[in-house]
């Protein structure tokens, strides 16, 4: 289900809109799992900054705060002073109190304070204060902090400043997670909230822009990690070895202004990438130091212009090549992107929920490192905390309520940015796929099925012997091919799917993608190891209807044959039946925020599904980490496994229980198993083999 509180919302439009999908979880899923799936949905948070920022007031006492003492920082944090001692002293208390999961230092440099700074700072515990003979201004003294920096990260940072929590630990992560990245810059806000920098924008004559000035910070534009032409050196972390490769800030900008910029510039010609990261939040009193009157004829400020018109002397030939201020700036924001995609699912993505998501996060990473922009949205604009953070830090752009109300009125004004629109699941497609064919027009459509939701269904009415669900099953088909027919492209997850619409609707042009999973490997051998584990979220009913079976009619064979064998479950809503099943072998663990644990700790997987559509990702994680399975038919179906050779295969509950004992206690067939699994993995469901199958379906070239 995706229903979620909105802001003004029409609730009889809400109702109207929901109603047909909330009476199939009715029918399919039971109360119990609409009332979870409902109080999931409802607890959205859209915004990543509620309301003005946590403060310190700039008053007395000043008494000293300490700061971590490490010995090997990943990270120095250089602030350059000069005066002012009341904010860089809460600039320290606000470092302190944010804190980090990293290890950094904070190394102040004095540029010939008159005021007593650096005497009184002196006293602050794990403070390294550095004072300069002479006055160096900012660019020299940022130099010379760096020289001293021993992290393998230098963030310079203002002193009029008070960071928020995260802010260190998502600018040093955004290095590891884009490995281009030389330079990130933090998202930089007034003190009553108001956006004061979003990265910043560059047009052809040299003047700059501060992209989401004075705007709602909380708008999806202002949200997502992208490439900027540059970022404020009053948050801003370098790689410490490219700094000094470049030999740090030119002092050709000194005293102040344009060095960030001219910086930014050095560092993609090197090679390397400008990185904004909206999730790392710093609250800047700008201004303070050398004020705000770029005209004056005296004092610091004066520098904003004799420099800029230096930057532009020195970087001419690349600006004449940046447009000019009117254009769209939707558009200059992201000058370096070369492909654009926008994808519709059912609800937002929860990868550590439910197999589909993941499955869809790594399509977002794949789509990205072919060169694609991807925004995202829930077709209901629900907004989810963690969840649409997760996908803001790594570049996606996540539409949500109140900013966008409409999917296809969003379409209406942008949808003719895109190159590719992906509409995932049926539902999702249904209510988008007219707005996309007449306002995406140069885009390609395609309709990513995730699994056939009619087979699933018909497999359903098989299993049950159910007339209403056979309905449902047709009903459900004619929808699904309708869809297929009115895309470019059809995605399915395996060959057989394939094989069969290539029967049902051989007009259709379909390609298979399949799961994708990061191969971890086995991280123990079988002895030390112990007990089954099946995995799978309890909203996808098929999932129910296995534990059901796996409890009331294998595991009372195991049980008999052998004592002491257990058996984990694990996934979201488990309903009251399956709660019920806990006995003193049988434990139902529910949602599990990590499981890779529970992966290098089992014994073996199970997957006894009797039912369902697509491929299995409990039984491709499973595999992922070198844990042999037992499956039924059903669940390996499309997924390459060869009985004995990359899976045990078994259907009956007899057949099931003794195909569990035999793995449970040979060896050999174990890690036969799990090294057949690990190749299986590699060969068909690795990002490599999905990144070659995406491309053949798009029809876009590898980079040379």
């Amino acid at each position: 289900m995706a229903i979620a509180r909105t802001q003004g919302a029409n609730l009889v439009e809400i109702a109207v809109r929901y109603l047909p999908r909330v009476l199939h979880v009715l029918r399919t899923e039971g109360a119990g799992v609409l009332a979870r799936k409902l109080k999931r949905r409802l607890q959205t948070t859209p915004l990543a900054i509620k309301g003005p920022p946590s403060l310190l007031r700039l008053e007395e006492p000043f008494a000293p705060v300490a700061l971590p003492q490490v010995e090997a920082p990943l990270a120095s944090v250089v602030i350059p002073i000069f005066n002012q001692f009341a904010y860089t002293h809460h600039c320290l208390c606000a470092l302190a109190r944010a804190g980090a999961e990293i290890d950094f230092e904070v190394i102040l440099v004095d540029d010939c304070s008159d005021d007593g700074s650096a005497e009184r700072l002196a006293g602050y515990p794990g403070v390294r204060v550095i004072r300069n003979r002479e006055n160096l201004g900012f660019v020299g003294s940022c130099n010379r902090g760096a020289e001293l920096a021993q992290g393998d990260f230098i963030v310079f940072l203002n002193n009029d400043t008070q960071v928020q929590p995260g802010w260190l630990d998502a600018l040093v992560a955004t290095f590891g997670e884009a490995q281009d990245a030389g330079i990130v810059g933090s998202r930089l806000i007034y003190p009553d909230g108001r956006q004061q920098e979003a990265g910043g924008i560059l047009f052809s004559e040299g003047s700059a822009w501060n992209y989401g000035h004075l705007d709602d910070p909380n708008k999806p534009q202002y949200s997502y990690r992208r490439a900027v032409d540059y970022c404020s050196g009053a948050a801003l972390a370098v790689r410490a070895d490219l700094f000094r490769t470049l030999s740090g800030f030119d002092a050709a900008f000194a005293p102040a202004y344009y060095e960030d910029t001219d910086l930014a510039f050095r560092v993609r010609a090197a090679g390397y990438q400008v990185y904004y990261q909206p999730l790392s939040v710093v609250v800047h009193f700008e201004g303070v130091s050398a004020g705000r009157d770029e005209g004056a004829e005296s004092g610091l400020k004066r520098f904003q212009r004799i420099n800029g018109e230096r930057f532009r002397e020195r970087w001419a030939e690349e600006l004449a090549t940046y447009g000019t201020r009117g254009e769209d700036l939707e558009r200059v924001k992201e000058r370096r992107v070369d492909r654009r995609a926008f994808i519709v699912d059912n609800y937002m993505v929860t990868p550590d929920r439910e197999s589909g998501s993941l499955r869809m996060l790594n399509l977002f990473r794949i789509l990205q490192c072919m060169g694609y922009k991807v925004t995202f949205a829930a077709a209901n604009l629900e907004a989810p905390q963690p969840y649409v953070a997760n996908l803001q830090r790594i570049g996606v752009e996540v539409l949500y309520r109140p900013y966008v109300r409409s999917i296809p009125r969003y379409l209406s004004a942008r949808g003719g940015d895109y190159d590719l629109v992906m509409l995932s699941r049926a539902d999702a497609a249904a209510q988008v796929i007219a707005a996309a064919q007449r306002h995406c027009s140069r885009a390609r459509i395609v309709f990513d099925t995730v699994d056939l939701h009619f087979l699933r269904e018909q497999r359903l009415a098989e299993l049950k012997g159910d007339r209403a669900t056979r309905v449902v099953a047709e009903v459900r088909k004619r929808q699904e091919l309708d869809l297929m027919r009115q895309a470019d492209i059809t995605l399915v997850v395996s060959e057989a799917e394939r094989d069969l619409l290539t029967r049902e609707a051989s007009d259709v042009t379909v390609r298979v993608v399949s799961n994708i999973h990061q191969i971890f490997g086995s991280a123990r051998p079988m002895r030390e190891r112990r007990d089954l584990l099946f995995i799978g979220a309890f909203a996808h009913p098929p999932n129910r209807d296995a534990v059901l079976f796996l409890c009331h009619e294998v595991m009372p064979l195991i049980r008999a044959r052998q004592t002491g064998i257990k058996l984990r479950v694990i996934g979201a809503d488990p309903p009251s039946e399956i709660l019920n099943c806990a006995a003193e072998d049988i434990a139902i663990l529910g949602y599990v925020p990590e499981v890779a644990p529970h992966f290098a700790d089992c014994r073996l997987s199970v997957a006894p599904l009797r039912y369902g559509a697509g491929v299995k990702g409990k039984i491709n994680q499973s595999l992922a980490h070198g844990l042999p399975v037992v499956a039924t038919p059903i669940a390996v179906e499309g997924m390459h496994l060869v009985d004995g050779e990359s899976a045990l295969i078994a259907d009956s509950a007899q057949d099931f229980a003794t195909a569990v004992l035999r793995l449970y206690e040979d060896e050999p067939l174990w890690q036969r198993l799990s090294d057949g699994g690990l190749r299986v993995m590699e060969a068909h469901f690795s990002f490599a083999a999905a990144e070659r199958a995406l491309r053949e379906a798009l029809a876009v070239e590898s980079a040379p």
